[in-house]
């Protein structure tokens, strides 16, 4: 009789989660599916990353994300959210970024970046300290933005950007990847969602321009347009681009999952490998239906709908229900956010919740078991 031999590497393909099976993206392998999703640390002075920093960064690093993204780095000063904003704008920002990305690096994980520019949203005041704008004598700015029109009765009134102050912006983000490259990031996304100002500027809410820059869909996505054909110019095609969008703002005459997802047809053939899917940020005052995983089912129409690789966001927080996301193909990533700030090590506590027996720090194994 002959003997019939058993496929170990089948056996162990079959058997693995999909959370923690790797995805290749273009020259990259990400060990498994969690990501550090970028958050606001509002933690820095000018601009300049520091050792909270690194230990936030780090810590999310040794406790297994596959991929960890910096908070939303300003691309210029003018484009933080707040003074205290972590900022790519000059060539003395990199060497503490680069020392960030070095340690992530050497701990089996990838880092990333989001690179952001927060356009009428800008110059406020940190959560801790009441958030709302910060006057211009207690080293604000003017803000900026597609229209002359404030995110909320309180918010500053931006000043309407001219073509010039456009060109500058798409300018910032693409010297802003070339000090990402510099230092050592692998991995760009831009953040075109919650409110910012490529999102100010999708919105016919927030974008009621009558140049090549408002007024239709096309005009209106033009400034993303051309941030990514900029960006794809100084970030090599072997390293995978991100957009993070906001699917839906929740409001009616708003940007909707329609637009999204006629975008990211666009998007799709420009070089960019994943949509970060989130929603709202836009349009003070709407109402959310906040549950476990309720923005999960824009990921998955955008996925189906285009064929894009798509990470899925908002108020998941279990092993289980991360699985289930990617098993129903809802997503080929989640992107954790405020459970990772609970949990740094959620992915290593996730791998043993499924069964998963994956790599430790070695100075970690001897709590292993």
């Amino acid at each position: 009789m002959a003997k019939k031999f058993i496929n170990l590497h089948t056996i162990n393909t079959i058997k693995m989660s999909l959370l923690f099976s790797p995805l290749k993206l273009r020259s990259l392998v990400l060990k498994n599916r969690i990501v550090t999703s970028p958050m606001c640390q509002y933690s820095s002075t000018d601009g300049f990353a520091n050792d909270w920093h690194l230990v936030h960064l780090g810590t999310r690093a040794i406790g297994g994300s596959s991929l960890v993204f910096s908070e939303a780095t300003a691309v210029s000063p003018e484009g933080r959210i707040s003074p205290a904003d972590l900022g790519i704008w000059k060539d003395e920002h990199i060497p503490f970024l680069k020392r960030i990305t070095d340690f992530i690096h050497a701990h089996d994980s990838i880092a990333g970046i989001q690179l952001a520019h927060a356009g009428r949203k800008a110059s406020e005041h940190e959560p801790w300290n009441g958030r709302g704008p910060v006057p211009e004598d207690e080293g604000g700015w003017p803000v900026v933005g597609p229209s002359a029109i404030p995110f909320s009765s309180r918010s500053k009134t931006p000043l309407e950007l001219d073509n010039d102050g456009i060109q500058r912006v798409i300018e910032d983000f693409k010297v802003a990847t070339q000090r990402s490259l510099e230092a050592g990031f692998k991995v760009v996304e831009i953040h075109a969602a919650h409110g910012y100002l490529i999102h100010e500027f999708l919105s016919p809410i927030s974008n009621t321009r009558t140049d090549e820059y408002g007024g239709s869909f096309e005009n209106r996505i033009r400034l993303l347009i051309e941030v990514v054909k900029t960006v794809r110019q100084v970030w090599p095609l072997e390293l995978p681009l991100f957009v993070r969008i906001s699917a839906t703002e929740w409001a009616d005459q708003g940007w909707s999952i329609d637009d999204s997802v006629r975008l990211v047809d666009i998007l799709k053939g420009m070089e960019v490998d994943v949509i970060d899917c989130s929603t709202g940020g836009n349009v003070n005052g709407v109402s959310i239906p906040l549950s476990p995983g309720y923005q999960v089912p824009f990921s998955e129409e955008i996925r189906k709908k285009t064929g894009i690789l798509t990470g899925a966001v908002g108020l998941i927080t279990e092993a289980a229900q991360a699985e289930e996301i990617l098993k129903e193909g809802k997503a080929d990533l989640v992107i954790l956010a405020r459970q990772l700030l609970r949990d740094p090590y959620f992915p290593l506590h996730a791998a043993k919740e499924l069964g998963e027996d994956i790599k430790w720090p070695l100075q970690y194994e001897r709590a292993k078991s």
